[in-house]
């Protein structure tokens, strides 16, 4: 399925997305080395146009995402009804020395008091010392879901199914 970059951006641009994109965590999938699936919780930052999560160099999926790079993430939201942005793409291995501002903005959503914030950041640039690993992903699809204007695809079969039923 091949989805044109304005419609994308279109779906990425919407004040739901926009809102979920502001958040600190989302779900990557991908599939590990051996040929297993997998979906953890990453802190992110979305730059307008990437999604930028941070990890140490010594992490296991980096070597899955190097021979496989096709992700899919989640954000979403823990209410009723949820709101979701699903976005798949292709991930992109960058290494840095040091710690990434988008590590450092990630994790800006937490609640610390400024002593708590100084701790944290002392903490995190000595365990990262030798720095980390950006996880690019530009979204090549996205699909929002918010239960009110967008549906999963197979509920809206199912409304459109009932509706056919309807009319006969």
């Amino acid at each position: 399925m091949t989805v044109r970059p304005e419609e994308i951006t279109e779906v990425l641009n919407r004040p739901i997305s926009q809102e979920l994109l502001a958040r600190d965590l989302t779900r990557l999938a991908y599939v590990a080395k051996d040929g297993t699936p997998r979906v953890i919780p990453i802190g992110f930052a979305w730059n307008g146009s990437e999604v930028v999560m941070c990890t140490s160099k010594n992490a296991p999926k980096l070597r899955a995402l190097s021979e496989n790079p096709m992700v899919a993430l989640t954000i979403d939201t823990e209410v009723h009804p949820p709101k979701i942005l699903l976005i798949r793409g292709r991930a992109e291995l960058d290494y840095v020395d040091g710690i990434p501002d988008e590590y450092m903005e990630a994790n800006t959503t937490y609640e610390m008091t400024p002593e708590q914030r100084v701790e944290w950041e002392a903490e995190v640039r000595s365990l990262y010392s030798d720095g980390m690993v950006r996880i690019v992903v530009t979204p090549t699809w996205a699909k929002l879901i918010d239960f009110e204007t967008t549906l999963p695809s197979a509920v809206e079969e199912l409304v459109r199914r009932r509706e056919e039923r309807q009319r006969a």
